[in-house]
């Protein structure tokens, strides 16, 4: 029969061999996981550009101090923190650009879609079969869950990319800086109602703001605050392009060279369930959706390129460096 007082002090022993075993870099995914608890808990999730970039840094950071890489924080810092800054520096134009001097744009759009739509914008058509306000169904939660994961899916991607394969964390940054570039430049030279303000200023039937309605009445009145107007970010008219569909596509051209078939299922799956929550959700014309994915095309046709030729001039320069050899002393 085992002594009670052994197995109590074999119990410390290990006790204290684990602390022994256990470093301070150890507890920075915990720490982490604490602090992003005790924020859900009081803030929800967060949706703004620049607090899910201090998250997302928050989290490599913390990788990197578990790791035990001694100056991994501050490759974090070096690269995420430029980042940051230029794409707050763009929500804030974006904010400024709603103050154009020129009006914004309805009639185009709204007449393309009713040529598509046979007579009828999709947006009216699709809420008209679909849509039960008050009674939310699966495709409504669906929609909003696609919605959503615009806030998240590319920098969640570039975050991964920085982990895995830096060269491919800047070839994708560089896609995603030039498409963001590219949509703020085109809704500051064509601002365009998107169809819930177009119902609301009588351009065309009125329809609801599926996600906005749906969000709200399922209790999480701190995502709903994305739509709310006033805010110096805001900008109700930057339609033209759709970033929300644009961004899909460029992930999608990005990884669809090398991905096997599967993947390419839902690379193609994203942003046609994407087109369809914008235009369900009348959060964008259909006419925004192609303009975006033709934006997207062209940026990242763009950067592929600009990428080649720097990757075949620095193999050109390794090569001509071995082949003239090493300086022959003289005398």
């Amino acid at each position: 029969m085992i002594d009670s007082s052994h197995l109590a002090a074999r119990s410390r022993s290990l006790a204290l061999h684990l602390l022994s075993r256990l470093k301070l870099r150890h507890l920075a995914w915990p720490l982490f996981a604490l602090a992003f608890w005790y924020y859900l808990s009081v803030y929800g999730l967060p949706y703004a550009n620049d607090v899910v970039f201090l998250w997302l840094m928050a989290a490599l950071i913390a990788a990197s101090v578990h790791s035990g890489g001694r100056r991994g924080w501050l490759h974090v810092l070096r690269d995420w923190v430029p980042v940051m800054a230029v794409v707050w520096a763009y929500s804030l134009l974006r904010g400024y650009g709603a103050h154009t001097p020129w009006p914004p744009h309805y009639a185009p759009q709204i007449a393309f879609d009713e040529v598509l739509g046979f007579g009828e914008t999709w947006t009216v058509r699709l809420q008209e079969w679909l849509y039960h306000p008050g009674d939310p169904q699966w495709y409504d939660y669906a929609a909003v869950a696609v919605y959503m994961s615009h806030f998240f899916a590319v920098f969640v991607i570039l975050a991964v990319l920085w982990k895995r394969d830096h060269a491919r964390f800047r070839h994708f940054l560089g896609c995603y800086l030039a498409m963001t570039a590219i949509g703020f430049a085109t809704y500051v030279l064509y601002p365009a109602d998107p169809p819930w303000l177009a119902g609301l200023e009588h351009h065309m039937p009125a329809v609801d703001r599926v996600v906005n309605t749906v969000l709200n009445d399922s209790g999480l009145p701190r995502a709903g605050t994305i739509f709310e107007n006033g805010s110096k970010f805001a900008n109700d008219v930057a339609a033209m392009p759709s970033l929300h569909a644009a961004y899909p596509m460029v992930i999608a051209l990005f990884f669809w060279p090398g991905a096997g078939r599967k993947l390419r299922v839902l690379l193609a799956a994203y942003p046609l369930a994407m087109a369809f929550t914008l235009v369900y959700g009348a959060e964008h014309f259909i006419i925004d959706i192609l303009v975006g994915w033709a934006f997207a095309w062209a940026m990242v046709t763009l950067v592929n390129r600009f990428v080649a030729r720097r990757a075949a001039a620095r193999a050109l320069e390794e090569a001509v460096e071995p082949a003239a050899g090493p300086a022959v002393p003289v005398g």
